[in-house]
């Protein structure tokens, strides 16, 4: 049975940051790719950032520049480090597995989620 937990949520002041993890259970962690979405209240989900599962990544144009994504293999875990934090980053993260090596398509398993907050 795979297992996606994330962690790292919480309430952060504007221009700040957070970190987000996410730990896999269950799968071959390293053969598939990852992916982090978010939902804010009364919106749809949407892509944040995924990584191949040779470490290439892509972001959404929102957080370009001030989220990136990274794994590591040997902790079968996913990261999310979000830096200078906008009231619009607040939403529920969801951390993803995708069935390929590339993130395309939709994920295969999903996360419980964790709420990140950003005051103004």
């Amino acid at each position: 049975q795979v297992q996606l937990v994330e962690s790292g949520g919480g309430l952060v002041q504007a221009g700040g940051s957070l970190r987000l993890s996410c730990v896999v259970s269950g799968s071959i962690f390293s053969r598939n790719a990852m992916g982090w979405y978010r939902q804010a209240p009364g919106k749809e989900r949407d892509s944040v950032a995924g990584i191949t599962s040779g470490g290439s990544a892509n972001y959404a144009s929102s957080v370009r520049g001030r989220f990136t994504i990274s794994r590591d293999n040997a902790k079968n875990t996913v990261y999310l480090q979000m830096n200078s934090l906008k009231p619009e980053d607040t939403a529920v993260y969801y951390c993803a597995e995708f069935a390929y090596t590339i993130p395309t398509g939709t994920p295969r398993y999903w996360g419980q989620g964790t709420q990140v907050t950003v005051s103004s």
